[in-house]
């Protein structure tokens, strides 16, 4: 089947759904068909305790709605309970379905949706935005397929209740035909929503607002990486949303940037199976990221490209990541193409040296070993052994209280990556006779200092000057750090091995008074979780002031420091 031939065939087959006809299934081969049932499994499982969270007090005004965490009624949570409780009905593997049970908890939920929705067709997400237009297509997405699903049920009673849900999603489509976003992802949601809403009910304007936001073109930079460089968040999502609009509208030319994201993100798998997150420009910075987001996208292009790359991380996620989650359901329910077999698995890079120069980022892979190294960040470098993970390598200085290294660029050559900083730190004149005869007078900050236009006016004087290069080299997965930083002398320098809480250090020493800090004095130090254990070294300790002035707070983890002062020189081993 060819690409084109893949996209009118998944748009036929959900706009059929979508119109109640009845879609036929094909034969799952065994792995799919064992994933499948242990997806209705979990989805089954988590019933009691979802209709459970249903607000149900007579006369409340949510009636119908979940709570988040905080007790407060979300559609968000809400979206999440429909489309659950819509795979479960319809699910043939299922026990609740087609059952008469759902049908009055999905009726509730559905007036909840439109009391919840604004007039203008936007929702709010409690802990931002209100009447937003991006949220409300991130909950279009959601409940989209529950609206296939349910419109296609053999069960009249869940096919008469779906009506509502269908005005929620036509009112939040209009909305979005006019309404605003935030962020880079919002426009590529906001178009897949609009994609959902154009399939049920067709109307040209949404359509035209799909093809202005479109006309933006694709935030894809020639490394594979969108704008946000969400790797844990975004870039799934906005994979995710292209591959909807190319379905829905058979535009094959926006899975382009998704093959190109993809191809790059499986140089950013740690061998643990997390994702490189530390470039990213979002909340999911420095957290663990899970390689299960990308499921879907993974498996749709390896089926639509016979893609043995794509195939073998889909097979790798299921081994590794499991995305067994219910709130892929869906996904299985309504896009009969995603059920076919994958094709033959190709390798997966396990053995590489990648720089992706613009994201100021490099990747070095040696099978069990992987480290990461970045400019324009706090976190100069990372390091994975199997489990074991060197969250961070970061150093300051008390050099003015901005000694924190965050090196501009990353060079690369033959082999070196070299990060590099240079600080001023001036003092100030007084203002002239000239500049206080004009009105100029001292300015204060508030925090007690000069002002940064006062300084701007001033002349500058016994300018103190700080540079710091680090220069890494890796042979066979061992990483060596060479750290330089010189200028004025003196300046007390503190280097920080942040290590993932849960593992076991050894050769360290504990600094007192202090929690999970350690001191290297001397020789090698080894951190291990279970089997796999990180080297590093040799140890330097000039004086124990850890935590200088101008550096950022210690890191949440086991953190292991080496000290010394300007000029200062030492060379690393890691691996």
């Amino acid at each position: 089947m060819n690409r084109r031939d893949f996209l009118v065939t998944s748009v036929t087959a959900t706009t059929a759904l979508a119109l109640g006809a009845r879609a036929a299934s094909p034969a799952l081969p065994d792995s799919a068909k064992d994933l499948l049932r242990e997806i209705i499994r979990a989805n089954d499982a988590q019933m009691p305790a979802l209709l459970a969270r249903q607000e149900r007090r007579a006369g409340h005004r949510w009636i119908g709605g979940l709570t988040n965490t905080y007790g407060l009624h979300t559609v968000q949570d809400t979206s999440g309970f429909i489309s659950a409780l819509s795979c479960a009905a319809c699910a043939p593997d299922s026990k609740y379905f087609n059952s008469v049970e759902l049908v009055e908890p999905l009726r509730r939920a559905f007036a909840y949706l439109l009391v919840a929705q604004h007039a203008d067709g936007t929702v709010d997400y409690y802990a931002t935005n209100f009447h937003s237009n991006p949220d409300t297509a991130f909950v279009i997405e959601v409940v989209g397929p529950a609206y296939v699903l349910l419109r296609a049920s053999k069960n009249p009673a869940l096919a008469a209740a779906a009506i509502d849900l269908g005005t929620f999603i036509k009112r939040g489509g209009d909305g979005l035909v006019t309404g605003g976003l935030h962020t880079p992802n919002h426009r590529w949601v906001v178009c897949a929503a609009l994609a959902w809403t154009h399939a049920f009910f067709p109307d040209a304007r949404y359509v035209a607002r799909i093809d202005q936001w479109l006309a933006e073109t694709i935030d894809l930079d020639p490394d594979g990486q969108y704008t946000e460089k969400s790797t844990a968040g975004y870039s799934p999502i906005v994979d995710r949303a292209l591959i909807t609009v190319a379905r829905l509208l058979n535009r094959p030319a926006l899975l382009d940037p998704v093959r190109k994201n993809l191809e790059m993100t499986l140089h950013y798998v740690h061998p643990d199976g997390e994702v490189v997150t530390e470039a990213s420009r979002r909340q999911d910075r420095y957290t663990r990221g899970s390689m299960e987001r990308y499921y879907y996208s993974y498996r749709t292009l390896a089926l639509l490209d016979g893609n043995g790359r794509f195939a073998a991380m889909c097979r790798w996620i299921e081994r590794i990541a499991a995305p067994r989650h219910p709130g892929e359901l869906a996904v299985w329910l309504t896009e009969p193409e995603f059920t076919r077999p994958l094709p033959p698995d190709a390798p997966l890079p396990t053995d590489y040296a990648k720089h992706f120069a613009y994201s100021n980022l490099a990747r070095i892979r040696r099978g069990a070993r992987s480290g990461t190294i970045l400019a324009n960040n706090t976190t100069l470098f990372s390091f994975r052994h199997g489990a074991a993970a060197l969250e961070a390598v970061r150093f300051a200085s008390s050099f003015f209280g901005k000694g924190q290294f965050n090196a501009d660029l990353l060079e690369v050559r033959d082999g070196r990556y070299v990060l590099r900083q240079k600080l001023e730190g001036p003092y100030f004149q007084p203002l002239t006779a000239a500049q206080i005869a004009t009105g100029d007078h001292t300015k204060m900050a508030p925090n007690g200092t000069l002002a940064n236009d006062s300084r701007a006016a001033r002349a500058r004087s016994e300018v103190q000057v700080q540079e710091s290069v680090v220069t890494i080299t890796e042979t066979g997965g061992k990483f060596s750090l060479e750290i330089s930083v010189g200028g004025t002398d003196h300046v007390p320098v503190s280097i920080e091995l942040a290590f993932r809480a849960g593992g076991k250090l050894t050769g360290v020493e504990p600094i007192a008074g202090a929690t999970d800090a350690f001191l290297l004095k001397s020789g090698t130090g080894r951190y291990t979780v279970g089997d796999d254990t990180i080297e590093f070294g040799p140890g330097r300790v000039e004086h124990t002031y850890t935590q200088v002035r101008g550096a950022l707070p210690k890191w949440d983890g086991l953190s292991v420091y080496l000290t010394g002062l300007t000029p200062f020189k030492t060379t690393l081993t890691i691996g």
